[in-house]
Formats: C-alpha cells, sequence, structure tokens
C-alpha cells in the first residue's frame, strides 16, 4: 500500500454517525424486504485444500482451513499459485441463482485468511497473484447487471494473514514482525474503498469476523459510517458493530448495522421490529470440502425459505465453489428445485411480511401481504388446516398453483378450517391464497391441560429473554446458547383439573459443561436441579425435578441459570407436568 493511499484512509477516521429518517431508511432497505432469497456465495483459496491438508481430511468448516489446520502464512500463501479456475463462469452463475429465484448475491470479496477476489491496488494478495489473473468481481458484476441481481460483498474484518492484524494465532506468532492494528483498519478501508468504487451499486456489505477484541463498538461505528458515506444507499449488516447478538440494541438505535443475522438457525418468532436474515448451508460447510456430502433435501430448503418469509425475514443459501470454479452439482440440483418450486409460489414469498399467528401452527406456516394469507402447508397428508384464533372477513381461498380450484371456508370451535381441494400436485408445500376483507385479529389459546391433566411445555412455545434462543434444528428443538445468569424463560399455562404434579425436564449438556445450576420455580415452589453430563448437546435425557401443587387459573413456570459451569447451562428442550402418581 503506497503511503499516500495510507494517508488517506487514516484522514478519513473518524467519520461522523450517518443520520436519516425512519422514511429513508425504509425507502433504503424496501429491496431487501420484497427479496426474502439470496444466495450466499463462499470461495476463496481454501477451494484448492476442500477441507484437506498433508492428505488428511480436516473437521470442520473448509473455509477455516488455515485456522483448523493451525497452517502458518508462510505454508497458506503458496496456494495462490495453485488457484486457477478456469471453468468459472460468472453468467452460468448468476443464471443459476436467478433460476432458484434468488434476488441477490453475497459473495467473499475477502475472507477471514484475507485473499481478495478482485484486483485490488492495495498489496498484492488476491486473484492477480493466480495463474487465473482475472477480476472475478468484476465479471460477477456485469452478468448481475445483465441478469437484474444486485451484487453484495461479504468482507472479512478479522484478517489471520495480514501483519498488522491483531491478535495473531498463537500457532503463528511471526516474531520479528511488528504489528499495528490501526495501520491495519487503514489497510481495510482503503480495500473497502475500492470494492465501493469500482464495482458499481453495492446492495449489501456483509461483515464478520467483529467478535475478537480487537475490534469496539467505536470501531464499528465508524466503519458503518465510512462505507454508508462510500455508498449511501448501501444496506449494512448487525456484524460491523461488536456483537451481532445485539437485536435489542439496533432496535433502541445504538447497534450499528440495518439488519441481524441469524447463521445456521431460523429464530423461533423471527425479530418483530428488526430486519433480518438467516444465512445457511446446504450441506455442514460453507467453503467447498471434497469429503463433506450431507446435502439438506430441496423439500427442507423450501420450508426453510418459507419458515424465514412467515417470521418477517430473509433466507440467505450458500454455495461454495469447487476449486475449477464450479457450483457444486448436488447444490445446482437443490436450487433447480427451489426454484421451480418459487415458480408457481413465489407469490407467497416475495414482498410478503410475517403471518399474523405468534406461534407455529401445527400444519405449515403464513406469510401475508396486504389483505392476503398465504397458507403454506407442510404436512403432506392434511386435508384440512384449522387457523385456530383467527377472527375476521374471509373471502375466498384457493390453491395458489391452481386458482381455478375453490378452497371451502369452514369454521369450528376454535376457528376458520380451509379445505384444500383434492387433485393438486405433489409438491414439499402447498399453498392456499386466503383472501380476506377488514382487520384481522388472531387470539392466542393459553397453553392448558391435556385430558390426562398433564401439561406439555415444549421449547419453541417458551418466552425468552435474554442470550438464549430456540434451536429449531431437527435434532435439538430446543432453548440453547444459554450463556448468562440473567436468561429469563416462561410459560404461561391454564390449569382447570389442580393439583400435585411432577416437574419432569427433557434436558441435554456436553461433560464440559455439566454442574451448571438452574432453578425452576412455579408457585411459590422453586426446583433447583444440578445439571448432569449426557452424551452431548443432541443427547436429551428425561430428568425428574421434584414435584408441586397447582391451584386452578393461570400459572407461570420461570427458569433460569443460577450458575454457569463453563460455556453454557444447557440446552431445554421441554417441562412436563404430570398429576402425581402417573408414570409418563
Amino acid at each position: 500500500m503506497t503511503s499516500a493511499l495510507l494517508l488517506a484512509a487514516l484522514v478519513m477516521t473518524p467519520q461522523q454517525p450517518f443520520l436519516e429518517t425512519k422514511a429513508d431508511h425504509d425507502r433504503r432497505m424496501a429491496w431487501f424486504r420484497e427479496a426474502r432469497f439470496g444466495m450466499f456465495i463462499h470461495w476463496g483459496l481454501y477451494a484448492v485444500p476442500g477441507g484437506t491438508w498433508k492428505g488428511k481430511d480436516v473437521p470442520g468448516a473448509a473455509e477455516w482451513l488455515m485456522y483448523s489446520a493451525q497452517i502458518p502464512v508462510a505454508d497458506y500463501e503458496p496456494l495462490k499459485t495453485q488457484f486457477n479456475p478456469v471453468k468459472f463462469d460468472a453468467d452460468q452463475w448468476v443464471r443459476i441463482a436467478k433460476g432458484a429465484g434468488m434476488k441477490y448475491i453475497v459473495i467473499t470479496s475477502k475472507h477471514h485468511d484475507g485473499f481478495g477476489l478482485w484486483d485490488s491496488k492495495i498489496g498484492d494478495y488476491d486473484v492477480m497473484a493466480t495463474p487465473f489473473r482475472r477480476d472475478i468481481l468484476k465479471e460477477l458484476a456485469a452478468a448481475c447487471k445483465k441478469e437484474g441481481l444486485r451484487l453484495c460483498f461479504y468482507h472479512s474484518i478479522m484478517d489471520w494473514r495480514h501483519p498488522d492484524y491483531l491478535p495473531r494465532r498463537p500457532w503463528d506468532q511471526r516474531p520479528g514482525i511488528q504489528a499495528d492494528f490501526e495501520r491495519y483498519v487503514a489497510y481495510m478501508k482503503a480495500q473497502l474503498k475500492e470494492l465501493l468504487t469500482g464495482y458499481g451499486p453495492i446492495g449489501i456489505l456483509w461483515f464478520d469476523g467483529e467478535w475478537e477484541a480487537s475490534w469496539t463498538h467505536d470501531r464499528g461505528k465508524d466503519l458503518y459510517a465510512y462505507v454508508r458515506g462510500l455508498q449511501p444507499d448501501i444496506i449494512v449488516n448487525n456484524r460491523v458493530d461488536k456483537g451481532r447478538g445485539g437485536m435489542a440494541g439496533m432496535t433502541a438505535g445504538d447497534h450499528k448495522g440495518d439488519y441481524g443475522t441469524p447463521e445456521q438457525e431460523i429464530p423461533a418468532s423471527g425479530f418483530p421490529g428488526v430486519d433480518w436474515e438467516s444465512c445457511m448451508t446446504m450441506n455442514d460447510t460453507w467453503g467447498y470440502s471434497r469429503h463433506d456430502h450431507n446435502w439438506k433435501s430441496a423439500e427442507t430448503l423450501i420450508k426453510n425459505l418459507v419458515e424465514c418469509a412467515s417470521k418477517g425475514g430473509n433466507y440467505l443459501l450458500n454455495v461454495g465453489p469447487n476449486d475449477l470454479g464450479e457450483i457444486p452439482q448436488p447444490s445446482v440440483e437443490r436450487l433447480e428445485a427451489v426454484g421451480k418450486w418459487l415458480e408457481a409460489n413465489g407469490e407467497a414469498i416475495y414482498g410478503t411480511s410475517a403471518g399474523p399467528f405468534p406461534k407455529r401452527l401445527p400444519w405449515g406456516r403464513v406469510t401475508q401481504k396486504g389483505s392476503t394469507l398465504y397458507l403454506c402447508v407442510f404436512d403432506p397428508g392434511a386435508t384440512e388446516i384449522e387457523l385456530t384464533g383467527l377472527d375476521g372477513k374471509l373471502v375466498r381461498a384457493y390453491p395458489l398453483r391452481d386458482p381455478s380450484k375453490a378452497a371451502v371456508i369452514g369454521k369450528n370451535a376454535r376457528g376458520p378450517v380451509i379445505k384444500i381441494p383434492g387433485g393438486l400436485a405433489t409438491e414439499p408445500v402447498r399453498v392456499i391464497a386466503l383472501v380476506t376483507q377488514g382487520p384481522l385479529k388472531v387470539e392466542t389459546p393459553v397453553l392448558g391441560q391435556a385430558r390426562d391433566g398433564s401439561v406439555a411445555l415444549d421449547a419453541e412455545e417458551a418466552q425468552i429473554v435474554g442470550n438464549a434462543r430456540f434451536e429449531a434444528d431437527e435434532n435439538k428443538r430446543c432453548i440453547g446458547f444459554w450463556t448468562d445468569t440473567a436468561t429469563v424463560v416462561t410459560w404461561t399455562f391454564q390449569i382447570t383439573k389442580p393439583g400435585r404434579f411432577r416437574v419432569v425436564a427433557a434436558i441435554a449438556c456436553d461433560s464440559p459443561d455439566a454442574g451448571s445450576e438452574v432453578a425452576f420455580s412455579v408457585a411459590g415452589t422453586k426446583l433447583t436441579h444440578k445439571v448432569a453430563a449426557t452424551k452431548g448437546w443432541t443427547d436429551f435425557a428425561t430428568v425428574e425435578l421434584g414435584s408441586v401443587t397447582l391451584a386452578a387459573g393461570k400459572q407461570v413456570v420461570t427458569v433460569k441459570a443460577e450458575k454457569i459451569a463453563k460455556s453454557a447451562a444447557l440446552n431445554l428442550r421441554s417441562l412436563r407436568l404430570i398429576p402425581a402418581g402417573e408414570d409418563r
């Protein structure tokens, strides 16, 4: 980097706060809220080894290979002499994304290993130092412009390779090279200036790697203002600031970033009042891996997309191109299937907002656009669906794939019932459009006792205040990431058959975290439990906590971790209140 460029970058800091009205913010976010579906692309030098090093498979994410295999810079840098993706075709990549129904692409301009995919004049660790010698981002920008997709950049704040980045890895200290983090920040800003002035309008700048101690809230505020100063209409994710979990802070206006970024999960209730986007892989890794063949089904991907939209969020689905520049065929096949579903059902996704139901419906999910509800049916055997607690004028219902067929609208004691027409094409998610008129109201039913007197309190029904969150993975479906004693989890339920109840919990805990103390409180009784180890975070054991006496009426169970042994207290899947004397 020349001294002139370094000085120019340095004098740009600190930046003035970037202010805008709510109307201006909504205008800037409008395309993001309309899009709902994007492609994430993780690609760089790590595609060459593809998750292997010195002939051995390296566990974990392939793009973290330099870290996971503890590879010194001197040994990792030579990969640039092997990076020659001769089958890379930007037009083909964009056609694949567009065919899948995706509206934007987020590609790794630079990942944690520090290698850049563009022709940078700031240093020499980029694609122009490889045999390929083509500006990948320039070609992708042209292809996106031609096909009408928005190009977005992922850019890592963390940089394992740069001599001025701190902290250094314990296994790569590089003695004799004195680091200057301020100089590194100037370098990063200079590269960002290239990206935001040389490639046309960029939709999103997607930061990552902000968790290390060297990055601070003040640096995040400054970088946010710097980026918005270069492209005022750009959208910046919440990882520009310190602590990606600061959704409440974003709402309050203190935490910088325009939207939240839950990773590898779909939040149980979304984040009302805040824009968000779930980024998820198709297999188990972001970068290309030669040994990861654990592909999610097309049906799962479609349901994830619906799940995000039904909670007011976007779905950013990842592909990891290989060393030749090809998107793996299993990814292409699944994207084609998602695209075919969206051809018929995209109206239920694009430009929609969260449905009016505060809790998950047993048969599927609901999105909304104007006066139309889109009933997305996950249950393949369902012939009719209940809209429990819904009150309002329902005008007509019809299958989105075949509007000529009418769906009969009925009613029972719990609310409207929609009968699904027969003869519909088989697909992963059937969509019924329900046209309404006037205001809608949903009365959320209070959890109650089953016929046998028991009460089932599942994780997804809980109210969570604090850092813990619902994990929707099929092998978990629990409240996890319980990392502090301030978190409070509650269930509210109704007792109509009072008496004495056994309290039974389904708990998982990895061995190193055993020993946390958790308190379960209800009706003035506190049951304290010391968490024992199970076989891991997905191995749930049934634990007897004790017993309580409950009177008729509304009751509340409160759960708090009073002591956390190590990193997390427990994974809690459910509580069961079982009438004393019954074995269940």
